[in-house]
């Protein structure tokens, strides 16, 4: 029977308590949100709502064809400039998800010959880069620069470290200014992946490459989602002009990818805009993150200590982590769940985003629903 392979990979999910389900939110939520990416608080902002809406009445639904062909609108090079800005790299390039911006960078940077050194605790989307790359890739343990270095020592060729710059699972930083010590050591480049600390960590938002002194470096290239701190969608890839300029001739996810529709871009501008002119959001949303943190392990909860804006409490097994996302959500709480292959270590967890907008009475509110729904 075609495809009957399903239901035994469905039967072994099932036993291992790894079913995953769509559940639809609807846009009235009653519920107090810690499971969303939205760390400034910034998707439902009138500025940005205004500013989606506006790019929508102007350029239509859609971006109408890769970006190459008309997928690229005025919108979109305006995004660009003033982000490159205010990242403080040379140049930025667009792309429809910050997937798709993270496939790019790596397979258009590590041709047939070359090397990728990739930390074991990297985002799905770099992972993904690594295995469609033509170079060879060698995985290494976690934010540790000397097995970094040490790789990059045993290839004369081209080569590549690829990391995150805030681990999504346990929102921990990687040693920026160390790796890009070990890559310069043996003339490799470093591509970054700054999804989890755009908007938060840097001098007013600008990300961790620009907090490492790192940003405008002609070997570094960052990528950035517009999904998470900005409160919109997209992705894009900042670095020198040359690197980007190749990335068009070369980057598959961009090339061949209808561009971004027109509101995302124009909802991402007016956030970026925003974030210029309030640049305390994102010491406020590390502010929250800290106050989770001390408040859960006040309670006795096995919580990682944040390095931006992600909190992650242990859970015993992954079926009791569902069971305790499930009983957060019905005390009026969402909380993301994270279980295998979802984490590298295979230790399930609850993940909390600490958004910049959050009450200090909801912290509290939130704090109270987890220790007294824990398992």
């Amino acid at each position: 029977m075609a495809f009957g392979w399903i239901d035994e990979q469905a039967e072994l999910r099932r036993r291992a308590g790894l079913v995953r389900t769509l559940r639809p939110r609807p846009a009235d939520s009653p519920l107090l949100d810690l499971a969303s990416n939205d760390y400034l608080g910034l998707a439902r902002h009138p500025e940005v709502i205004e500013g989606a809406a506006r790019a929508a009445r102007t350029w239509g639904g859609g971006a109408t064809g890769s970006r190459l062909v008309t997928g690229t609108t005025a919108l979109h090079t305006e995004l660009e400039r003033e982000l490159a800005d205010f990242c403080g790299f040379e140049a930025a390039l667009v792309f429809s998800s910050g997937y798709a911006a993270n496939l790019a960078a790596v397979t258009a940077l590590a041709p047939h010959g070359s090397l990728i050194v990739s930390d074991a605790g990297n985002h799905a989307s770099l992972i993904d880069g690594c295995r469609l790359a033509r170079g060879t890739t060698q995985v290494v343990a976690h934010a540790d620069p000397d097995a970094v270095g040490k790789a990059l020592g045993t290839h004369d060729g081209p080569a590549v470290a690829v990391s995150d710059t805030v681990f999504s699972v346990d929102g921990d930083a990687a040693p920026l200014a160390a790796l890009a010590g070990a890559c310069r050591e043996h003339g490799a480049g470093l591509v970054v992946d700054d999804a989890h600390g755009l908007g938060v960590l840097g001098d007013g938002g600008r990300g961790a490459p620009h907090a490492a002194g790192l940003a405008g470096a002609d070997d570094v290239v960052v990528t950035v989602t517009l999904s998470k701190s900005l409160g919109g969608q997209g992705g894009a890839v900042l670095g020198p002009a040359r690197v980007i300029d190749h990335l068009v001739n070369a980057a598959r996810t961009f090339i061949f990818d209808t561009g971004l529709a027109p509101a995302a871009a124009g909802a991402a501008l007016a956030a970026l805009r925003l974030l210029r002119r309030e640049p305390q959001r994102a010491a406020r949303a590390r502010a929250v993150a800290g106050d989770l943190h001390a408040r859960l392990t006040a309670a006795g909860l096995e919580a990682v200590r944040p390095d931006a804006a992600v909190v992650s409490v242990r859970a015993p097994s992954p079926e009791q982590a569902v069971r305790w996302a499930a009983d957060c959500r019905a005390a009026g709480l969402a909380v993301g769940c994270f279980r295998p292959p979802s984490v590298p270590d295979g230790i399930s967890r609850l993940r909390l985003t600490a958004r910049a907008d959050l009450s200090e009475a909801q912290i509290e509110r939130a704090v109270l629903v987890i220790d007294g729904a824990r398992p």
